[in-house]
């Protein structure tokens, strides 16, 4: 079987390199005529899947797939396709695993092989296809959709843009990571392909197409005020081929002014000195220079008061009292040193029955120890439990702390 299909995948590579002008005519002009070409050498075409005649009289075009190809290749700027049938593709990796699983149970080990590697190749065509249907969107909003001339053909190319992406989010709500990683259970090559791989996909495809429907607002936002404009530069021009006698009357003298005309003048800023101003130099000095000399009073010396005895006496004690909260965690330290075992916070929390809020304790119980001189610190260990985001990575949350000694 194998040897058939490199066969025929040599024949079709060859015949694309030999016809190749012929093939991107038909790319570029969208059909092939009859007459100018060999009869023989379109019917071999035809046979290779490469053209096809959609009528009885009707000339050769390419296939979709052979389109495809070029487009995605050539990253022609053209390409509108976005293939949004995600939920099959998910649905077909699913069966392959079951397969690849059932061929390990029974020991088909050559059966386990071919699953998975066709499990891979839809896997990775999976996130390609989402990576290509980004790009694809990148380049339409980058050119300024400019395929197409007019502002209305723009506005109409931008809210299919925007269609495709809200289809393309529906679709990604098709992920469901935690079937998939239950379906992968602890096979590390199927967790790799069916949750690290496609998850980080997922998460990059779901941020790009975020900014995506940002600038396609904003470029429908500015292509609508490019229409309005358009539209009353149209309007004023019919207006003057109708009337070209048409002049413009003294509105000022009106005793009802249009509103369009009726703006108030703008308001006059209170004056300010503008020291960096080299104009103004010369009048600054003078300025200054007809300042009054102000004379300093100089107090007279205080007439020397004979020396008295003092009194030395023991001054009362002045004692801070600290925060309850502060008093908490230092005795959580001492208890800890006292037993010499490890303890969470939420642990001590509970057994001494605080008033605190929990996630203040636990975040002053972090303050406590960062707060501890260096050489204090290199007693204690203080672990963190949590969890990582479910969605997000890097976004790590603290459920408790554990606090021991080295």
């Amino acid at each position: 079987m194998s040897q058939v299909l490199l066969q025929a995948g040599s024949r079709l590579l060859n015949a694309l390199g030999r016809h190749s002008d012929l093939i991107m005519q038909a790319y570029i002009n969208g059909s092939v005529s009859a007459r100018e070409y060999s009869p023989k050498v379109l019917e071999q075409l035809v046979q290779l899947g490469v053209l096809w005649r959609p009528e009885a009289q009707s000339d050769l075009r390419l296939k979709s797939a052979v389109r495809t190809l070029l487009e995605g290749s050539l990253q022609d700027e053209r390409n509108r396709n976005i293939n949004t049938n995600i939920g099959a593709a998910i649905a077909s990796l699913k069966t392959l695993t079951e397969h690849y699983k059932e061929a390990l149970h029974h020991q088909r080990y050559n059966d386990a092989t071919a699953y998975m590697s066709d499990l891979t190749e839809h896997a990775y065509q999976l996130s390609e296809t989402l990576s290509n249907s980004v790009r694809v969107m990148f380049s339409r909003i980058n050119n300024e959709f400019g395929y197409v001339s007019s502002v209305e053909a723009k506005i109409r190319e931008n809210e299919l843009a925007q269609e495709q992406v809200t289809d393309l989010l529906g679709q990604l709500e098709c992920f469901r990571f935690d079937e998939l990683s239950e379906l992968a259970g602890s096979n590390r090559e199927l967790r790799h392909l069916l949750v690290v791989s496609l998850q980080q996909r997922f998460s990059l495809a779901a941020q790009e197409l975020s900014v995506v429907q940002a600038r396609l607002l904003d470029l429908l936002g500015r292509f609508r005020e490019f229409r309005g404009r358009t539209r009353l530069l149209k309007g004023f021009l019919l207006h003057m081929e109708q009337h070209p006698d048409f002049t413009p009357g003294n509105y000022p003298n009106l005793t009802q002014v249009p509103v369009l005309f009726n703006q108030s003048r703008s308001v006059i800023k209170p004056a300010v000195s503008n020291v960096n101003n080299v104009e103004h130099e010369a009048d600054y000095h003078a300025i200054v220079g007809a300042l009054n000399y102000v004379h300093k009073q100089h107090k007279a010396p205080e007439e020397q008061v004979e020396s008295q005895e003092i009194s030395v006496t023991e001054q009362a004690s002045v004692t801070l009292e600290k925060d309850p909260l502060h008093q908490a965690v230092e005795a959580y330290f001492v208890d800890v040193i006292d037993s010499g075992q490890a303890k969470t916070a939420l642990e001590y929390y509970h057994e001494h029955e605080l008033s605190f809020d929990p996630e203040v304790w636990i975040y002053q119980v972090i303050g406590g120890y960062q707060g501890l001189d260096e050489e204090d610190k290199q007693f204690f260990a203080l672990d963190a439990q949590g969890s990582n985001d479910t969605r997000f990575t890097g976004n790590f949350y603290i459920n408790d702390v554990t606090l021991g000694l080295r």
